[in-house]
C-alpha cells in the first residue's frame, strides 16, 4: 500500500527525484529485490532461514498485508495461489516474481468489481429493523468462501456505514428541529449583510432538515456514503505496482523485525525532513481533493506566506520549474507526484498555476527556501503550581530530531542544552523534561542529551549481530543543569527516549513519570543500494534499506525491547489495560540482558524514591480525576474488545447513547483549566513568539492544552517532594 501521508511538506532536502522511474520494469524490481534480501541476510541482528517455513509465513502475511480487511480474496482465490505457499523462498534464489505477478493481478481484478458492487448495493434502501450484526475484526471472520460470501460481507460493510450516516442525520434533524422551536436568537443591531444572509441559509437549512422524512434521510446517507466510496475508489485506482511491489518486498523485511523497511527514493527524502525538523521548499502543506491539489495550511515564514499570494484552500493545477516553457498538468496526479514536482533547492524557482477562492487563476513564482518545522523543536515555559511550589522549568521535546548538513543543521541535544542554559538564567527550581509521545530518533543526540545531566560514564550499550556490544558514552565531564529533574514517558515514548529515561533511572539521576513506555530496543541503519549493488546504473537510483543492525540496553544490562521502561511513579491511562507499542508487533524481536556496566554519578541523587512513590500513589487514589483515568483504562479496553456490531438503527442509536454517555464521563478529565497552574513563557522567546499571527495562536494553544494537564500538575507536586526532601532552596515550600 502507499506509504506517503496524503499531507505532505513541500519540499527538498539534497537531490531532485526527476530521475525517479517508476519500478516496473521486471529487471529493475529484481536487481532490487536481491539486494534487499542479500542484505537483510548478510547484516540484519536476527537473520531468518529463508526456507519453506519462511515461504509459508511470508505467503500469509502478504496476503493479509494487501487485503487487510479480507474484502477482496475469497477463500476460493486463495485456492488458486495456494500452490506457492512454500514456493516463494525458491522464487527469491531464481529471481522469479510469478506468485507476486498472479496475487497482484487477481487483487487489480477483485479490486475492478468493486465499483460494481458497491454501487448496485447502495443504489437500493436498507432495511434497518432485521436483527443482524456486522463483525469489524477481519481476523474474526476470515476471507469468504465465495462470490456470494463475498457479496454479503459486501452489503454488510455498506449497512453499516449507512447506518452509522443515517444515525448521525437524525441527531442532526433533532437538534434543527429544537433551534425551530426555540425560534430565533435576538437580532444584532450591528450586524452585517453578510452575517444576516448567513442566518438566513442557516435557517432555511434547519428548515429543509426538519422537514425530510426517515425514508430521505436513508437515501441521503446512502448518497454520502457513495460519494466516501466513490472518492475512496479513485484514489484506491491510483495504486502502481510499485507500491505493491514495495509492500512485497516490505513483507519479507517485516519477517525478520518490524523496523526494517524498503524505502523508494521519495520516502526516504521524507523520512529525513521528519528527523530532521527542516527542509528546503516553499512552505505550504498539501491535500488531494478529488482530482485536485489543495492547499490545506501554510508554514509561517515560509516562501508561499512571504509571498503572500496563495490562500490556504486555492488549488494547485499546473506546475512549472522556471527555465523550462512548459508547464506540468498535475490534474488526478497522486500527492506524491505533485509533491516531487514542486520540491526542489533553495534558491531555486517554482511557477505554479493556482485557481483562487474566486475561481480566478493566476501564476505564481515561489523562490524556493529552507523551512523549519518549528512544531517539531524543543521548547520551554516555566511552570507555577499556586500553593505548592513555583518556578519549575518545562521543556517539551516532540522527538529526537537530528540533520548533520552543514551549518543550518539541526541537532535536539544543542537546542535542548540552550532551553537549559535559557531556564538557568531563569533560576528554576527544578526541570521536567516531557519526552510523552516522543517516538525517538538520533542515537547521538540521545547520549549527547543524557551527558548535559551527569559528568561523564555509560549511557547505553549497542550490540551489534555476534559482536561484542559497543559503549557509548558522555566523554564530556561538564553538567548543564545539576539540579532536580522529572522526566515524563508515556506508551508512546519510543526508542531514543526510552535510552534516556533508562539512563536517568539507573543513574538514580531522575524520577521518572508516566505509564510503560513503547518497548522499541533496537538499532537501524539506512543502506543506500546504489552503493550496495555494483553497475546497473541503468536502474538506479534504487532506494534504501533500513535495517535493524543492533539491539541496544541498558547500562543496568537489561534491555528496553518489548518490556520498555516501568516509570518509577506511574500515572493511569487509557491504554493501561492493553497491549501498545512493540509488543503488539508480529515478528517483534525478544528481550535480552547483557552484564551490567560500572556507572555512578555525583550530580543530584533523587532521595527516598520509594517515599515519593507512595506520597503520589496517596494523592492519586483521592483524586476523582485519577479514579476516573483507571476507570477510563477499562472502559476503553472493553471497547476494544467489542468487535460486532447490531445493524438494526433502535439497538445501534441505544448503543451509540450509551456510548456517548459513557464518554461524557471521561470528556472533562483533560479538559478543563487547572486554576491553580499557571504556565509562561520564557522572556527571550516573547519576540519569536509575537513573529506572527499563526506562531503566536500555535503558542496559544500550547499553553492550554498544558493547563489542562492534571499529568504535569500531579508531576510539579512530586517535584515539590524530592526539593522538600533534599532541601534544595532555603525558602520553605508549602505542603
Amino acid at each position: 500500500m502507499i506509504k506517503v501521508l496524503s499531507l505532505l511538506f513541500i519540499g527538498c532536502l539534497s537531490y531532485s527525484l526527476g530521475s525517479y522511474v517508476d519500478p516496473t520494469d521486471p529487471d529493475k524490481e529484481k536487481v532490487i529485490q536481491d539486494a534487499v534480501m542479500g542484505i537483510l541476510d548478510q547484516y540484519h541482528y536476527d537473520p531468518e532461514n529463508i526456507d519453506d517455513e519462511f515461504s509459508k509465513e511470508a505467503y500469509d502475511y502478504f496476503l493479509n498485508y494487501v487485503d487487510s480487511r479480507k474484502r477482496y480474496f475469497t477463500q476460493e482465490d486463495l485456492a488458486q495461489l495456494e500452490q506457492y505457499k512454500t514456493l516463494i523462498d525458491d522464487q527469491f534464489n531464481e529471481g522469479s516474481f510469478e506468485f507476486f505477478n498472479i496475487a497482484t493481478e487477481l487483487l487489480d481484478t477483485r479490486v475492478d468489481g468493486v465499483e460494481a458492487i458497491y454501487k448496485d448495493i447502495l443504489s437500493k434502501p436498507f432495511d434497518f429493523t432485521v436483527a443482524e450484526s456486522f463483525e469489524f475484526d477481519p481476523d474474526k471472520k476470515g476471507w469468504a468462501n465465495n462470490k456470494t460470501g463475498q457479496l454479503e460481507r459486501w452489503r454488510k460493510q455498506l449497512k453499516y456505514d449507512v447506518l452509522s450516516q443515517l444515525t448521525s442525520l437524525i441527531e442532526k434533524q433533532e437538534k434543527a428541529q429544537k433551534r425551530l422551536a426555540e425560534g430565533p436568537s435576538e437580532e444584532d443591531a450591528e450586524e452585517t449583510e453578510e452575517t444576516r444572509k448567513a442566518k438566513e441559509e442557516a435557517l432555511q437549512r434547519d428548515k429543509d432538515l426538519a422537514a425530510k422524512s426517515q425514508v430521505q434521510l436513508e437515501i441521503d446517507a446512502r448518497a454520502k456514503v457513495l460519494e466516501d466510496y466513490d472518492k475512496w475508489y479513485k484514489s484506491f485506482q491510483r495504486v502502481r505496482r510499485s507500491d505493491r511491489f514495495e509492500s512485497y518486498l516490505n513483507t519479507f523485511a517485516h519477517m525478520f523485525d518490524p523496523h526494517s523497511d524498503y524505502f523508494n527514493p521519495k520516502e526516504k527524502q521524507d523520512f529525513d525532513i521528519n528527523m530532521g525538523g527542516k527542509l528546503e521548499g516553499i512552505g505550504a502543506r498539501l491535500r488531494t481533493e478529488g482530482d485536485l491539489t489543495k492547499i490545506v495550511s501554510i508554514v509561517p515564514g515560509g516562501p508561499v506566506w512571504k509571498n503572500k499570494q496563495i490562500e490556504v484552500n486555492d488549488f494547485i493545477l499546473k506546475v512549472r520549474q522556471k527555465e523550462d516553457e512548459k508547464s506540468q498538468d498535475i490534474f488526478g496526479m497522486r500527492i506524491d507526484d505533485v509533491v516531487s514536482q514542486i520540491r526542489g533547492k533553495k534558491g531555486t524557482n517554482v511557477v505554479l498555476t493556482i485557481q483562487k477562492k474566486d475561481g480566478s487563476i493566476i501564476d505564481v513564482d515561489i523562490e524556493r527556501d529552507v523551512i523549519n518545522i518549528l512544531e517539531s523543536f524543543a521548547k520551554s515555559a516555566i511552570i507555577d503550581l499556586g500553593g505548592v511550589i513555583n518556578n519549575i522549568g518545562y521543556i517539551d521535546l516532540p522527538k529526537f530530531y537530528s540533520s548533520f548538513d552543514g551549518p543550518d543543521g539541526t541537532s535536539c541535544a544543542a537546542d535542548v542544552a540552550k532551553e537549559i542554559k535559557k531556564l538557568k538564567a531563569n533560576n528554576v527550581n527544578g526541570i521536567i523534561l516531557d519526552l510523552r509521545n516522543n517516538g525517538g530518533g538520533s542515537l547521538k543526540d540521545v547520549v549527547d542529551m543524557s551527558g548535559l545531566f551527569i559528568e561523564d560514564g555509560p549511557i547505553v550499550q549497542v550490540k551489534p549481530r555476534e559482536r561484542k556490544p559497543y559503549i557509548y558514552k558522555d566523554e564530556d565531564t561538564d553538567v548543564q543543569y545539576d539540579g532536580p529533574l522529572i522526566v515524563m514517558i508515556n506508551s508512546f515514548s519510543a526508542s531514543a527516549s526510552e535510552i534516556l529515561a533508562a539512563a536517568m533511572q539507573d543513574y538514580d539521576r531522575a524520577i521518572i513519570v508516566g505509564s510503560q513506555s513503547f518497548g522499541k530496543g533496537t538499532v537501524q541503519r539506512f543502506i543506500d543500494l546504489d552503493r550496495a549493488v555494483k553497475g546497473n546504473d541503468e536502474f538506479k537510483p534504487l532506494g534504501q534499506l533500513k535495517l535493524t543492525m543492533q539491539k541496544f540496553y541498558r547500562v543496568d544490562g537489561g534491555s528496553t525491547q518489548l518490556k520498555g521502561v516501568s516509570p518509577d511513579i506511574e500515572f493511569p491511562d487509557r491504554f493501561r489495560r492493553i497491549d501498545v507499542g512493540e509488543r503488539e508487533y508480529p515478528n517483534a524481536m525478544e528481550w535480552s540482558q547483557l552484564s551490567p556496566l560500572e556507572y555512578e554519578q555525583d550530580v543530584f541523587k533523587i532521595p527516598n524514591r520509594e517515599t515519593l512513590r507512595m506520597r503520589s500513589e496517596q494523592r492519586q487514589a483521592t483524586s476523582e480525576e485519577f479514579s476516573l483515568l483507571s476507570e477510563q483504562g477499562e472502559w476503553y479496553k472493553a471497547s476494544k474488545d467489542k468487535t460486532s456490531y447490531s445493524l438494526r438503527l433502535d439497538e445501534h442509536q441505544a448503543y451509540l447513547a450509551q456510548k456517548k454517555e459513557q464518554s461524557n464521563k471521561y470528556k472533562d478529565i483533560l479538559g478543563d483549566a487547572i486554576e491553580t497552574l499557571h504556565i509562561k513563557n520564557l522572556p527571550e522567546d516573547l519576540e519569536g513568539i509575537s513573529f506572527d499571527e499563526k506562531t503566536e495562536a500555535t503558542n496559544q494553544d500550547w499553553l492550554k492544552a498544558l493547563n489542562k494537564d492534571i499529568y504535569l500538575e500531579e508531576s510539579m507536586t512530586i517535584m515539590r517532594d524530592i526539593i522538600q526532601d533534599v532541601n534544595y532552596i532555603a525558602s520553605p515550600v508549602k505542603p
